[in-house]
C-alpha cells in the first residue's frame, strides 16, 4: 500500500530539507541508485529556497510520509504562461526506500497537481545529461528527451548540464 501523499506545508521544512540531502547527497544517498553523491557536493537546496517553494501560489511541493517520517518528496511549479507546461522536479525518495514504486507514485501525483491545480496539459523536468539511468526510468514513465539542452543551474559548474525532458499529461 502507497503511503499518503499531501501537500507540504511550513512545518515540514526541516524534515524536507533532511529528506532531499539524504536522497541526492552525501554518503547517505549512496544507499539509493538515483544519487548526486558522485557528481556533487555540498547542499541540494537551501533552506530559504524551500521556504520560498513552501510558499509560493504557483508552486506544490508534495510529500509522501509514513509513520510519521517524511520518506519522499516532489515538486509542482505551475506554467509560466498559459499553455506552458508545468515543471516537476526535486522528486526524492528516501535512499533505505527507493525501488518499491514510491517514485512512480509521488510522479503521478505531481503531474495530477499539474493538471488540476495548475491547468497544464503538459509537464517538463531537466536532468544532469550524464545521469543515464535517471533518464531512462522517466523514459519508461513517458517522458521523451526533448533535444533541448540547459546549461546547469548553478553557473559555477561548467562542467554539467541539463536534458529536458517532456510529456502531455
Amino acid at each position: 500500500m502507497s503511503p499518503a501523499i499531501r501537500t507540504a506545508e511550513i512545518a515540514d521544512l526541516e524534515p524536507l530539507k533532511a529528506l532531499v540531502e539524504s536522497a541526492y547527497r552525501g554518503e547517505s544517498a549512496r544507499a539509493g541508485w538515483s544519487h548526486e553523491a558522485d557528481l556533487l557536493g555540498g547542499e541540494r537546496i537551501t533552506r530559504d529556497d524551500l521556504s520560498a517553494m513552501l510558499a509560493a501560489p504557483d508552486q506544490r511541493v508534495l510529500v509522501a510520509e509514513r509513520e510519521g517520517a517524511l520518506i519522499g518528496c516532489v515538486a509542482v511549479h505551475g506554467p509560466a504562461q498559459p499553455g506552458g507546461p508545468a515543471y516537476i522536479g526535486m522528486l526524492a525518495v528516501a535512499p533505505g526506500v527507493q525501488a518499491g514504486g514510491l517514485g512512480r507514485h509521488l510522479l503521478s501525483a505531481a503531474e495530477q497537481c499539474a493538471r488540476d491545480r495548475f491547468n497544464a496539459r503538459t509537464a517538463e523536468m531537466t536532468v544532469i545529461s550524464v545521469r543515464e539511468p535517471l533518464i531512462a526510468y522517466y523514459q519508461r514513465r513517458g517522458y521523451a528527451v526533448t533535444g533541448e539542452r540547459r546549461p546547469f543551474p548553478n553557473p559555477a559548474i561548467t562542467h554539467l548540464e541539463m536534458v529536458v525532458l517532456a510529456r502531455a499529461i
